[in-house]
């Protein structure tokens, strides 16, 4: 295919991944990267070293897997190609639509993907496993990321407990495990461990039916099964599973279809004597909007919470991934992103994979002017408060001089409708909330967030008033 195709097949597929990411997040770690081949079973992707390849492997699989189903009708495996000498990643594959695929992992594998070549320093421990290649092919089937094992998921005190009851479950030990909730901030291993146990249980008998899903893809399945009138085959992929796992289950609020389908699979797995396995950033009465029977199935099992990392285990997490991501950092820079990051372990390692590529990009020594520069935005995000949508829309209403009410309602007036959507920029920027809850907050769809994020970045890239402007408000809204 010539690169001007090449080109457009990965813009149009980075302009979904785009929608999915924070605007950071995007120039960071996607903006480099190009399409080099492209076949009907794969796409070769080049990006600057093979750290890339690793970071946008381990945390936005799904989220590429489903912008290249988007684009091109089907999935394809993804091989990520380092522009510093090839070190292919492992194939990735899109959410399969039943169970029926054979097809393997390439011969090749990232050495994440492999055992640990040595135990984790002192203050916390890793669980070991050795994965047996004639699995490979099963946990491809169920979406799993080849990366999230328990033979790298680094055990602390802050969530022992929930490490222990995955690793129970994945070894099959689920009585009263039944449903498994996993809830805890962004960041700390939910999602990690909900892998693992899909892993553990296909190790153990390849010929399950293991289905991972974040919550947000079976809500769109679910909808697009309906308009398509597919619901027969959406249902036998979800109810027929032995194992299933549903990332992010707050995500159902508000919506009651979704809601009443969710229902029926999770009573049709459990009455099957079958596991389900859950994961929420809070715990299930504190979901607003999700209907009691639900938040009383959620309860009918084990619950178990992953709080914030010590630094103990903070600091046995980054030499974790120094061996699994082969990088070099000494000793006084671990400690101190140890000891300056304490609140997402996701972006404790964002931080070491910045001074990491940096290092080996440039070739340039990271002296302690160099690790401030780099790292200035992850650690005033440390510092900051903790920003909420009611404030955000407190202070523009504020700053733009209109009521506090025009936030969520219809008027179309033009200082109005900006001034909104000045709102649901920061709100994009300053909070973890995903689209639909931003938009649920401005009663709003998720649409019409995406629009008004693309608007007041093009309003201040051409006006610097405009860009002074909500730079204040964002410094003023983070107690800068």
């Amino acid at each position: 295919m010539a690169n001007a195709g090449l080109n457009e097949i990965w813009k149009a597929i980075c302009a979904k991944v785009r929608e999915q990411v924070s605007a950071d997040t995007f120039r960071r770690w996607f903006s480099s990267t190009q399409l080099r081949e492209a076949d009907e079973e794969r796409l070769v992707v080049r990006v600057p070293n093979h750290i890339y390849g690793l970071w946008i492997d381990s945390n936005y699989i799904a989220i590429v897997n489903h912008a290249v189903t988007e684009v091109l009708g089907t999935p394809r495996k993804i091989q990520y190609d380092s522009a510093s000498g090839s070190h292919p990643s492992a194939d990735l594959d899109g959410d399969p639509s039943d169970f029926g695929d054979d097809d393997a992992f390439g011969d090749e594998q990232p050495k994440a993907a492999r055992g640990p070549r040595e135990p984790a320093s002192a203050g916390a421990r890793v669980v070991t496993a050795s994965p047996d290649g004639a699995v490979e092919k099963a946990t491809r089937r169920a979406g799993l990321n080849p990366h999230h094992r328990f033979e790298t998921f680094v055990i602390g005190s802050n969530n022992e407990y929930a490490a222990a009851a995955a690793a129970a479950v994945g070894k099959g030990r689920c009585e009263g495990y039944n449903p498994l909730f996993l809830w805890g901030g962004p960041g700390l291993g939910k999602t990690h461990l909900l892998h693992a146990i899909g892993h553990a249980q296909l190790a153990a008998n390849p010929r399950a039916r293991v289905v991972y899903v974040t919550c947000e893809h079976f809500t769109n399945e679910f909808i697009e099964a309906i308009g398509a009138n597919t619901l027969p085959k959406f249902r036998a992929k979800y109810r027929k599973a032995d194992l299933l796992l549903v990332d992010d289950i707050q995500f159902l609020a508000s919506k009651e279809k979704s809601q009443e389908e969710f229902f029926h699979t999770f009573n049709m797995i459990s009455d099957g004597r079958r596991q389900i396995v859950l994961t929420s950033d809070r715990p299930a009465p504190e979901i607003s909007d999700l209907e009691e029977r639900i938040v009383s199935r959620c309860e009918w099992g084990l619950t178990a919470g992953l709080q914030l990392p010590d630094i103990e285990t903070r600091l046995a997490i980054l030499r974790r991934k120094m061996q699994l991501w082969e990088v070099d950092l000494e000793d006084r820079i671990v400690e101190f992103l140890a000891d300056r990051i304490r609140k997402s372990v996701r972006r404790l390692e964002g931080a070491m994979m910045r001074l990491a590529s940096y290092s080996q990009l440039s070739g340039n020594a990271l002296t302690d002017q160099v690790i401030e520069g780099l790292l200035k935005d992850i650690l005033r995000e440390e510092g900051k408060r903790t920003v909420t949508v009611e404030m955000i829309q407190k202070e523009t209403a504020l700053q733009f001089d209109v009521r506090l009410a025009d936030m969520a309602a219809r008027g179309r007036k033009a200082n109005v409708a900006f001034a909104r959507q000045v709102a649901m920029y920061l709100c994009r920027t300053l909070t973890d909330h995903s689209l639909v809850e931003i938009g649920r907050a401005f009663e709003r769809d998720h649409g019409t967030v995406i629009h008004a994020v693309r608007k007041v970045e093009q309003r201040m890239e051409e006006s610097r008033n405009i860009r002074q402007r909500i730079s204040i408000l964002s410094n003023r809204l983070a107690g800068i």
